[in-house]
């Protein structure tokens, strides 16, 4: 087929019923059956049939989508175990030990969050339910709490080398770079873009800032003084969201709840992940040059990181399950049916994968990003597309409530665009890539309807608008500084990623103290 304005039919068509009907899997499917009837010649059941046996089960047949659907449901089952043995309850328990003031409260809720990497669902509940007793008698406000709950899960689950979010990411990654015609590993393109992602790296250091300091603004300033001065926790009128008490989260009563079976089952993934992927780039180097000497980067590199992450993830599982069974906390039926409930917990997650994939696919028979390169190509400067795409993704995200959807409607679009307008640049590759990623966690923050915040306003017992009313002055804040020190400078060349997160660390360090006020003051 020629490159036409028919082609982008598939993605806005996605994009608009997310924004009508905020449900991703409607609007993902939606645009993968408009695209396949169009390349089926118009005949909407053909397209029917195309949808699924040529895009649905060819994004399921591709040995690299395989490897992270099975990578992606093997973790979810290592979180299922780890959650039932009480173990993710036993590090929640450690780190609140030291909580005996609001600033200690704080921090230790910002480390807790930091330590439950692996699930953005999981943090949420996990340290929003484990802190609330602790933070309502320390007179921290809920909406501070939502608000810390909140601003580590997303930002820390999309960084972390192992998580549930690591799947959809290398995976999109992945088929995008194919799209282009080229064969990365994707795990590597993943590592390469992490000093591009200020969002998130700057609103961690934010939450930080925040918490030393000991300083507020705005909304959330007037709910901290509430609570600190007046002793009211949730403002007069309020209607705190009930609690999110999930049964697959909770603890078998009456065993013991120690935080290594959460903390070992995570280390020993992580290190198989490393281990795996040095041996392996180690070998293949070797194959290829027998006695040289490889470098740690040239390792990472040849590495087959898919193989790496199935490698570590059924290791994770079989400690998870022998670290309960062996203590006897959980019998071997309780922890398979964990560990399924687990996976069946990251069923959603797979879906909406599958569909992007698909959708992906349809767009590259229909060349949509051809037409778009065309169209856009000759009047967009390379530098500024790495800030427009986080402005893009940001309100998709925002409109839609899903970082994840909003990455699988973006990737097959921005990628093949930045490779036309910047054949060979690794920065704008990396920007662009970076930019989907991050700005799809702002717009994920702001939005009410988002299943983190809303998540969060739960766990914590705040009221929903409360939460979203102090905490978007601070997302609004950190995000422009990112994008303007981030995205804009990095892709228009005046300075490195690492700059410009210093830069955006010293702007906030300034706002911070030219806004904030003390809230015992």
């Amino acid at each position: 087929m020629e490159a036409s304005w028919i082609s982008l039919l598939p993605p806005l068509m996605a994009i608009a019923l997310a924004l009508v009907f905020r449900e991703v899997v409607v609007a993902l499917a939606a645009g993968v059956w408009v695209g396949a009837s169009i390349v089926a010649g118009g005949n909407p059941g053909l397209g029917l049939l195309r949808f699924m046996d040529t895009y649905a089960l060819g994004s399921l047949a591709d040995t690299d989508h395989a490897s992270v659907v099975i990578f992606s449901l093997l973790l979810g089952g290592m979180i299922g175990v780890v959650a039932r043995s009480g173990g993710a309850q036993g590090l929640a328990d450690t780190v609140t030990r030291v909580a005996t003031t609001p600033r200690r409260g704080q921090l230790a809720t910002w480390g807790l969050g930091m330590a439950i990497f692996f699930d953005d669902f999981s943090n949420s509940l996990l340290v929003g339910a484990s802190m609330r007793p602790i933070t309502d008698k320390l007179r921290i406000s809920r909406e501070k709490l939502a608000f810390l709950v909140d601003a580590t899960a997303a930002p820390v689950a999309s960084l972390a080398l192992i998580s549930s979010w690591i799947g959809m990411e290398i995976g999109l990654i992945d088929d995008a770079y194919k799209a282009i015609g080229q064969d990365v590993d994707a795990y590597w393109v993943f590592i390469q873009t992490l000093p591009y992602r200020s969002y998130p790296i700057l609103m961690i250091f934010f939450v930080l800032l925040l918490i030393l300091s000991r300083r507020d603004f705005g909304p959330m300033l007037r709910a901290e003084r509430r609570a600190r001065q007046e002793g009211l926790l949730l403002r007069e009128g309020a209607r705190p969201a009930a609690s999110f008490e999930g049964a697959d989260l909770q603890p078998v009563d009456g065993k013991p709840r120690r935080w290594v079976n959460a903390a070992l089952p995570i280390f020993v993934t992580i290190l198989v992940v490393v281990l795996g992927m040095l041996l392996d780039g180690r070998a293949k180097i070797l194959a290829e040059q027998a006695g040289a000497t490889p470098s740690l980067v040239e390792m990472f590199g040849k590495a087959n990181s898919y193989n790496a992450l199935l490698w570590a993830s059924i290791a994770g599982c079989i400690t998870a399950i022998k670290l309960a069974v062996i203590q006897r906390i959980l019998t071997l039926k309780q922890a398979m049916d964990a560990w399924l409930g687990g996976v069946k917990a990251m069923m959603l997650a797979m879906v909406v994968l599958v569909l992007a994939w698909s959708l992906g696919a349809v767009c590259k028979d229909l060349k949509t990003a051809q037409f778009i390169v065309g169209a856009v190509g000759g009047w967009l400067s390379p530098g500024l597309l790495p800030a427009l795409v986080f402005m893009i993704s940001a309100l998709v995200s925002f409109s839609t409530g899903t970082s994840w959807g909003t990455m699988g409607i973006l990737f097959p679009l921005v990628i093949p665009l930045a490779h036309h307008l910047a054949p060979g640049d690794e920065t704008i590759m990396l920007g662009a890539i970076s930019s989907i990623l991050a700005g799809s966690v702002w717009g994920d923050h702001c939005s009410p309807i988002s299943d983190t915040t809303v998540l969060s306003s739960m766990a914590t017992s705040c009221d929903h608008v409360d939460h979203v009313r102090t905490q978007l002055p601070y997302a609004l804040g950190v995000g422009l500084i990112s994008v303007l020190v981030g995205d804009l400078a990095t892709g228009m060349g005046w300075w490195n990623a690492w700059v410009g997160l210093l830069v955006g660390a010293g702007l906030l360090v300034g706002l911070v103290f030219l806004l904030g006020r003390k809230p015992d003051q």
